[in-house]
């Protein structure tokens, strides 16, 4: 499983050989959605939740089940709407989907164009009423009134593990909103189902990328987590496996207790919890995030142990010793989440790994950015101290290759560490 190799700045099949791009004073721009006008805001307010109108739905006769679909490209195609200023209508269109509701929730399923309405999905087939206790990201919830009465949201994840709000994507008469909603749905609005997509299969992530200093020694190691079990490379090149989570679920780490090495841990999206596993094997639950979070860890406040964090639409939601958050705005839809300490001192710090340029936009102690060309296209953001600090305590750079299960690591010296670990997909 391991085979690792070293190469110098420059040589062959380093992404873009890890030069600094820039240092800039400020941080990246993070758009928000819209806001209303003084003058609209009362217009807007009746229209901001529910049902709008409809247009014609596509003829029974083509109303049958959509092709095969994960859940995740069910969330990709739905966030795709989402900011780029659409305009809810009853008749036009936008990619062959009418730019309503229901038009919306067809595009997210790759429905027949122009697209179902809400008496349609369940009766033509394409879709079944489903419990509660089986939301999964990419299903939806449903009124199926007609017309302006009826409405669809496409379900994002639990926004809490209490389960009494979540995450959901819905056009509304005010246009595309990714947002928390309460369970089922804003009162007064119809009644609310949940419903599945007959085509949805699940995700089959494969191997997932981790890092920390697992055997205590100078420098970081890298390890991924598959089906439930993280591997764990250590300093001579041996693997520690280690039982936790599974499913869905996504793997973090960080040194929990503030002793020892560093520990695993996953985040559910499903319920928004964190399950961190401490030095003896225990478990500890934080509640935070949910939905399409993407998670991270660090010691963000200074104390002796590290904390959890999230990233979502632009701004990580980080989590202190005392339970209160710190928020940053860093990086735009499509970015990575990333955390270390870039500078060495201080806490630890965030970032973004932006797939489609290939770098990472990293935010300092004192807010700058640091660009760093690594990478690219399906990478997976990773960060330790490679190294071992090699004169400097500052944490480093890497990625994880899907297509060739393969950590490309960045040393202080812009120089690469290949290390194969894991299976490819």
């Amino acid at each position: 499983m391991s085979n690792t190799h070293v190469l110098g700045r420059g040589a062959a099949g380093v992404a873009a050989a890890g030069l600094i791009v820039s240092l800039l004073a400020a941080a990246p721009v993070h758009a928000a959605e819209p806001v209303p006008t003084p003058s609209a805001a009362a217009d807007l307010a009746a229209i901001d939740k529910g049902g709008a109108g409809q247009g014609a739905s596509v003829a029974p006769a083509q109303a049958a089940a959509g092709p095969s679909i994960t859940r995740s490209e069910v969330i990709n195609r739905a966030a795709s709407w989402v900011g780029i200023g659409l305009q809810y209508s009853w008749d036009n269109t936008y990619q062959g989907y009418r730019t309503d509701c229901s038009g919306f929730a067809s595009m997210a399923w790759k429905l027949s164009k122009p697209g179902l309405d809400t008496t349609s999905f369940v009766p033509s087939g394409v879709a079944s009423w489903i419990g509660k206790g089986d939301l999964k990201p990419g299903d939806a919830m449903l009124n199926d009134a007609a017309g302006a009465n009826g409405h669809i949201v496409v379900f994002g994840g639990w926004a809490n593990s209490a389960r009494t709000s979540y995450m959901g994507y819905e056009f509304t008469g005010s246009g595309m909103h990714y947002r928390e909603i309460p369970y089922p749905y804003y009162s007064g609005h119809g009644t609310f189902r949940p419903v599945r997509n007959n085509s949805i299969v699940d995700d089959n992530p494969g191997d997932l990328p981790v890092a920390g200093n697992w055997d205590g020694g100078p420098a970081s190691n890298v390890g991924v987590w598959r089906n439930g079990i993280f591997h764990l490379r250590n300093d001579d090149g041996s693997a520690t496996y280690v039982d936790w989570g599974g499913g869905s679920d996504l793997p973090v780490s960080a040194n929990w207790d503030g002793a020892g090495p560093d520990n695993v841990g996953i985040f559910r999206p499903s319920t928004g919890q964190f399950h961190l596993r401490m030095d003896d094997g225990s478990l500890t639950l934080i509640d935070w995030g949910g939905g399409t979070d993407q998670p991270v860890a660090g010691n963000w406040d200074g104390g002796a142990a590290a904390n959890v964090g999230i990233w979502r639409n632009g701004t990580f939601h980080l989590r202190n010793d005392d339970g209160s958050a710190t928020y940053v705005d860093w990086g735009q839809a499509g970015d990575r989440a990333v955390s270390g300490n870039w500078d060495g001192s201080g806490p630890d710090n965030v970032g973004i790994f932006r797939p489609s340029t290939g770098q990472f936009h990293l935010r300092m102690d004192d807010g700058s950015l640091v660009v760093l060309d690594w990478g690219g296209g399906n990478d997976i953001p990773v960060a330790g101290n490679w190294d071992g600090g090699n004169g400097g305590p500052a944490a480093n750079i890497g990625i994880w290759r899907p297509s060739q299960a393969t950590f490309h690591l960045r040393n202080d010296d812009g120089s690469a560490t290949y290390i194969d670990w894991g299976q490819p997909r």
